[in-house]
């Protein structure tokens, strides 16, 4: 026992004395320079692979009225945009302009927030895409907030390439400049759809929100 409490002793007086040295090596630390290295093909490019690699599905389109065009073939192909089907689908939009968007395209959505708990197709907007990670990211400041697509089995994200950066750092410094003092209360980093493998490690998708996400990308 006393040999135990010897080491134990001996390490503890270790940690001790390494927190309270301070190091003389390392203080001059590049904090600024970038850690990965930067791929030499466009953003776009870079993010369509990654958001593949997590199981997304990319979709490019030329302008928005592609973009409508585009949404428009993915609902019928599911039959995702017909309220009274076997399914029971409902496509829920919240945010305005991307509501604008549906409306010229004559696609049927609702907006009514009271029903959300019956979204099964969510559609938003987003504030950034990391193409390094292949993220989405959003935040409260958006009409659609997280819990749009918390409730929806199926997340369509309407993107434009002006919002292609290719790190979460360079994603959060714009949305500090964005919102300055009046920063979101909260930020998500989406990579891919939801997933877990705490079931007997099997990957499980759609386990805590959307099975599917689609990233529908406008040039500009």
């Amino acid at each position: 026992m006393h040999e135990e409490t010897t080491t134990k002793e001996k390490i503890l007086k270790k940690i001790r004395k390494a927190l309270i040295e301070k190091t003389v090596k390392g203080t001059n630390v590049d904090f600024d320079s970038e850690i990965y290295q930067r791929s030499e093909q466009p953003l776009e490019i870079t993010f369509a692979q990654q958001l593949t690699k997590l199981n997304g599905k990319f979709i490019y389109c030329e302008d928005e009225k592609e973009l409508g065009e585009n949404i428009s073939s993915l609902l019928d192909e599911n039959k995702w945009n017909h309220p009274g089907d076997k399914q029971g689908a409902s496509v829920f939009c919240f945010e305005k302009k991307a509501a604008d968007l549906l409306k010229k395209s004559k696609i049927s959505f609702s907006e009514s927030e009271k029903d959300i708990r019956h979204a099964n197709i969510g559609i938003s907007l987003c504030e950034y895409l990391v193409a390094r990670t292949g993220s989405v990211l959003i935040t409260s400041k958006q009409a659609a907030g997280r819990r749009l697509p918390g409730f929806a089995n199926y997340h369509i994200v309407i993107a434009y390439s002006s919002q292609i950066v290719y790190t979460i750092k360079e994603a959060l410094t714009g949305i500090k400049k964005k919102y300055g003092n009046n920063f979101p209360s909260m930020i998500v980093n989406i990579s891919g759809p939801s997933r877990t493998a705490d079931i007997e490690k099997t990957l499980v998708q759609g386990a805590h929100g959307p099975k599917e996400i689609y990233v529908f990308l406008v040039s500009e």
